[in-house]
């Protein structure tokens, strides 16, 4: 087996720019570029003493829970910013998937699909007897690759498009498509994040509480997506959950084998 050496963070971010570029830069030789600031201006250097403090806010009881030291580590040779940044990026992203998929496995156990077709030809979701893999299993290979081209593309955008978060980028703060300095195809009139500015109002206090709540609800969430795929494959592996969850005969990680 030949050993294929990760490429460093800047190199990862060069290639990404490039995809950028490529699928979407086209469109700004028609377009006047904006000076606007798709992310915020000002440079966001934690350092682990910040950490520590937004520890005690998220858990007063255990506080600060750095075993492994990751914090004062160096990442890529980057410096200790960066790689809390990284590392804040990390866990708020993981955070926020946990959470897509939290809803999205009780969704599916219990029958939930979307009204229309999956397809021009009228077959619907799949339902696949309640299994949420099951139903990712009944899926086409054009609607997988539909799904994960578009999170490429958000991934592309998030890493390509304004101040990175391990450069002083503010980690999990996503770059708006409508005041983006980056000319789109079309007109995107809605953002990932907030896309009916409910939050633009809100109070520097208000916004630091809530994330507070969402490091918490992500990290919840991560530790509840898992009891439901322990309990789907070995029965009983989780005691709350016993009789609650279908068993699934797939293999959840069947992308990375073979």
């Amino acid at each position: 087996r030949v050993h294929i050496p990760f490429p460093p963070p800047h190199i990862i971010t060069m290639m990404r720019a490039a995809a950028l570029a490529l699928c979407l830069g086209a469109s700004s030789a028609f377009q006047a570029a904006k000076p606007v600031s798709t992310r915020s201006a000002v440079k966001v250097q934690e350092s682990k003493a910040d950490l520590q403090a937004l520890a005690g806010k998220c858990n007063p009881i255990v506080k600060f829970f750095d075993p492994l030291d990751l914090a004062g580590a160096d990442f890529w040779g980057k410096g200790e910013a960066a790689t809390i940044g990284f590392l804040r990026e990390s866990e708020i992203k993981h955070g926020r998937i946990a959470m897509f998929a939290f809803c999205g496995f009780i969704a599916g156990s219990n029958g939930v699909t979307f009204p229309w077709p999956i397809d021009m030809e009228g077959h619907p979701f799949p339902s696949a007897g309640g299994v949420p893999g099951a139903q990712w299993d009944a899926l086409s290979m054009e609607a997988k690759a539909q799904i994960i081209g578009f999170i490429a593309l958000m991934e592309i955008w998030n890493e390509g498009v304004g101040t990175h978060y391990m450069k002083g980028g503010k980690p999990g703060d996503f770059p708006s498509f409508k005041d983006s300095a980056v000319e789109l195809p079309h007109p995107v009139p809605f953002d990932l994040f907030d896309p009916f500015g409910l939050s633009k109002s809100a109070s520097a206090e208000k916004k630091a509480a809530g994330l507070v709540k969402e490091i918490n609800n992500g990290r919840l969430a991560q530790i509840g997506i898992f009891g439901f795929l322990a309990e789907s494959k070995l029965d009983g592996s989780v005691p709350a959950l016993t009789g609650l969850i279908k068993h699934y005969d797939g293999d959840y990680m069947a992308p990375f084998s073979g």
